[in-house]
């Protein structure tokens, strides 16, 4: 054991020759075995890849979609009730009093007999 390597010498016989056999067809099918599962473990882990990306994307479109709705939803809110102030308007415009009573103030309409003077706000007086 001071160095010297040990020679072995292979035994030449049908039985040696089979087992070498066996020996190289098992490291063949675990070589092949490898490369099955480096091909699958790869596939599998670019498919893992496509659908974490695709589920984000729908995660980013699920929350715009959301906003957009509620803001429609809120929009519709408030159409409904400018369709109710409107509703209401038109109704008193039905009424000759209020139609009489804005075209007094907006245009300085009179009645029969009356006189109307202009009087400036306090607010635009300058002194």
């Amino acid at each position: 054991m001071n160095g010297r390597p040990k020679r072995v010498t292979k035994i030449k016989s049908d039985y040696m020759n089979q087992y070498d056999v066996q020996m190289e067809r098992n490291r063949r099918r675990k070589k092949k075995l490898i490369q099955r599962l480096v091909i699958v473990s790869t596939a599998v882990i670019i498919l893992l890849g496509v659908m974490t990306s695709y589920h984000f994307k729908q995660r980013a479109q699920y929350a715009e979609k959301q906003e957009e709705s509620d803001a429609l939803t809120e929009e519709i809110a408030n159409l409904g009730i400018q369709e109710k102030e409107l509703l209401e308007e038109i109704n008193l415009l039905t009424d000759e009093e209020y139609i009489l009573d804005i075209a007094r103030t907006n245009y300085f309409l009179s009645k029969k007999g009356e006189l109307i003077f202009q009087v400036d706000d306090e607010e635009e007086r300058s002194y």
